[in-house]
C-alpha cells in the first residue's frame, strides 16, 4: 500500500532542500516532489495530510547507551536534587511506594555533585541512612562515577583494603571508605550486582524506545556492549520488542562472539553491529576527563587515562583485521592525544582503518590544534554539544573562560571539513535533539552565558549533524538521513520549520509524530509533555 504526505513543508535535507510531498511504499520512499506529480503515481492511497507541519528525516542518534535507558526505567531519578537531605527524600519516597524487601538491591541515577552545597559528595553516613536496609548504588549523571552504600559494599566485597583497579578508584580517606568510587572502580563492580528480572526488563526496554521516539528518533545506539547483556539481546530478538534500529557497539573482548550472534540479523530485526567501542578517560564535569593542562585549583592534576597505548592500539588493529568501525570514548585532549597517535600507528599497519571511519566520541576538549591530524587520520567526531548548556558553567569553574570556551569545537572542525554529528550519551541527559541543535546553534550555558561563540553552527549543519552525517557515520547513508527515493521512510513531523523560526526558539519546537518504515510510532497527545 502506498502512502502520500502532503500539505505542509517537507525537509529534505537533500538538494533541492524542499518538497512538496512524499511518496511511501512498504516503508521506503518511492517520491519526492511535487504533490501532483506524486499523486498521479499513488493512484489509490492512504495519504496523511501535515496540517502545515515540516515532516524531515528521523534524527539518528549518534551515541547512547539503550540498555542503560532501558535499566533507567527501573531506577530512582535524583536529577536535580540540591542536597543530600532532598536526595534522601526521593529515595525514602520510593521505598515507601514500592516497599522492596529489606536486602534487596535498589538502584538510582542521575546525582550530580556539582549542584551540592561546595560541589561535595554526601558522606557515606549521609548514603547510609537513605536506604538503612538495602544495599544501594547511585549513579552519578556523567555515568562515570557513584556512590554506595555500607550495605551495597559489603555485599560487593569492597573493603579500605581494596586496591582501585588500574584506570579507576575506590575512594578511601582516613582508612575508611567513602562510598565513592569512579571510573573502572565502579564498573567493574557494577557488572556483579544481581540482575534485572526478564519481564521487567522487557517492559523497561519498550518504554525506553518510546522515549527516543517521542523525541523523533528512529535509529539508536548501545555503546559498549558487554558480553553479560547478551541475554537481553536474545530476549529483544525473541520478543520481537525491537520496533528502532539499534546499532550495537561491543567491547573488543566481546566483538567476535556479538558478530556470530547478531552480526547477519535481518532489516525486520532492526539490530545490526556497528563495530567496537573502547574508552580512554572519565568526564569533564566529574574532573575525571583525561587533560594536557592541569584542572583549574590544582597544580598537578591531569585526571588519567583508562587504557594504555598498547591496548587502544590493540583494539584499533582489532578493529582494522575485522574490517570495522572502532569509537572511541575521549572527553579530554589528552585522551584525543591518545587516541590520535595510537591510530596514527594503527594506520601504518592497517592502512584502510580511515575507510572504516573510526569516531571519536564526546570530544569535549578536543584541541582546535588536534583537528588537523583528526582530518588527516580520516576520524570523525560525534560531539556531545549540549553539554555546553547543562555543564558550561562547571566546566568554567573546572577550565577557566579560555579554555572552557572551546569546547566542543564544532564549527573549526566543521572549517576542516571533518564529519561530525552530535549526541546526547542517554541515559546521561535525555535524548533531546532539538534542544542539541539549539545549544549547538547557541551556546548558551545553563546560567546564561555566551560559551565558545565562534564554534556556533549554523541551524542547516546542525539538523546534518543529527540526520545525514549520523547516517554516513554508521554507513547508512544510502538508506537513511535525508528524504530520497530508495530510502527509509524514517520521518519526524516537526510543529514548525526549525530553518525559519529564531534560532533561541529551535528547543521550543514540538515532535508532533515520528514515523519508522513509514509506520507512525509515536504521536504527541494533549498530555504528552
Amino acid at each position: 500500500m502506498k502512502t502520500l504526505f502532503y500539505g505542509g513543508t517537507i525537509l529534505t535535507m537533500e538538494d533541492p532542500l524542499y518538497a512538496e510531498a512524499v511518496l511511501v511504499e512498504d516503508g521506503t520512499i518511492l517520491a519526492a516532489g511535487p504533490e501532483q506529480d506524486l499523486r498521479s503515481m499513488a493512484g489509490d492511497c492512504e495519504t496523511v495530510p501535515l496540517r502545515g507541519a515540516t515532516l524531515m528525516p528521523g534524527f539518528i542518534d549518534a551515541h547512547s547507551h539503550f540498555s542503560q535507558m532501558a535499566s533507567a526505567q527501573l531506577q530512582i531519578s535524583l536529577n536535580g536534587a540540591r542536597s543530600p537531605q532532598e536526595m534522601e527524600l526521593r529515595i525514602r519516597a520510593f521505598l515507601s511506594k514500592e516497599n522492596p524487601a529489606p536486602g534487596s538491591w535498589i538502584c538510582a541515577r542521575d546525582y550530580d555533585n556539582n549542584l551540592m552545597p561546595g560541589q561535595k559528595n554526601p558522606t557515606l553516613a549521609e548514603i547510609d541512612a537513605f536506604a538503612p536496609r538495602n544495599p544501594l548504588v547511585i549513579r552519578h549523571k556523567s555515568g562515570h562515577m557513584g556512590l554506595m552504600n555500607s550495605m551495597a559494599m559489603e555485599r560487593l566485597g569492597i573493603t579500605p583494603d581494596t586496591p582501585s583497579p588500574p584506570g579507576g578508584k575506590i575512594e578511601v580517606e582516613d582508612g575508611a571508605l567513602t562510598g565513592y568510587l569512579e571510573e573502572n572502580g565502579f564498573f567493574s563492580y557494577l557488572k556483579k550486582i544481581p540482575a534485572i528480572p526478564p519481564q521487567q526488563l522487557a517492559d523497561a526496554f519498550v518504554k525506553a524506545q518510546e522515549q527516543y521516539a517521542s523525541y523523533g528518533i528512529t535509529t539508536i545506539q548501545d555503546g559498549m556492549v558487554v558480553q553479560e547483556m547478551f541475554p537481553l539481546y536474545q530476549m529483544l530478538l525473541s520478543q520481537r520488542l525491537l520496533k528502532l534500529d539499534l546499532v550495537a557497539y561491543p567491547a573488543p573482548e566481546a566483538f567476535e562472539s556479538a558478530s556470530a550472534q547478531f552480526g547477519t540479523l535481518s532489516r525486520a530485526q532492526h539490530l545490526k553491529i556497528g563495530g567496537m567501542k573502547i574508552f580512554l578517560d572519565g568526564s569533564p564535569q566529574g574532573r575525571t576527563a583525561w587533560m594536557r593542562t592541569p584542572y583549574i585549583g590544582e597544580t598537578d592534576y591531569f585526571a588519567y587515562g583508562t587504557l594504555s597505548d598498547q591496548q587502544v592500539l590493540d583494539a584499533m588493529l582489532q578493529a582494522g583485521r575485522a574490517k570495522t568501525q572502532l569509537i572511541g570514548h575521549c572527553n579530554g585532549d589528552a585522551a584525543a592525544a591518545q587516541f590520535l597517535r595510537c591510530l596514527e600507528r594503527a594506520e601504518e599497519i592497517c592502512p584502510h582503518l580511515p575507510s572504516l571511519r573510526p569516531v571519536i566520541i564526546h570530544g569535549q576538549l578536543l584541541g582546535v590544534d588536534q583537528l588537523p591530524d583528526v582530518k588527516r587520520l580520516g576520524a570523525m567526531v560525534s560531539f556531545f554539544v549540549a553539554h555546553v548548556y547543562h555543564w558550561g558553567d562547571v566546566h568554567l569553574r573546572n577550565f577557566g573562560f579560555e579554555r572552557a570556551s572551546q569546547i566542543s569545537p564544532a564549527a573549526s572542525a566543521l572549517a576542516q571539513n571533518i564529519p561530525i554529528t552530535f549526541h546526547q550519551d542517554a541515559p546521561v541527559i535525555q535524548p533531546n535533539m532539538l534542544e542539541t541543535v539549539w545549544a549547538a546553534v547557541n551556546r548558551r550555558t545553563r546560567e546564561g552565558v555566551l560559551l565558545g561563540e565562534q564554534e556556533a553552527v549554523s541551524v542547516l549543519d546542525a539538523l546534518k549533524a543529527v540526520t545525514s552525517t549520523a547516517a554516513y557515520q554508521y554507513f547508512e547513508e544510502s538508506s537513511k538521513g535525508t528524504i530520497a527515493p530508495g530510502k527509509r521512510a524514517d520521518f519526524v513531523l516537526l510543529d514548525r520549520n526549525p530553518l525559519e523560526v529564531p534560532k533561541n526558539a529551535l528547543r521550543e519546537l514540538l515532535v508532533l509524530e515520528t514515523y519508522k518504515d513509514g509506520v507512525c510510532i509515536f504521536r504527541r497527545s494533549s498530555q504528552t509533555p
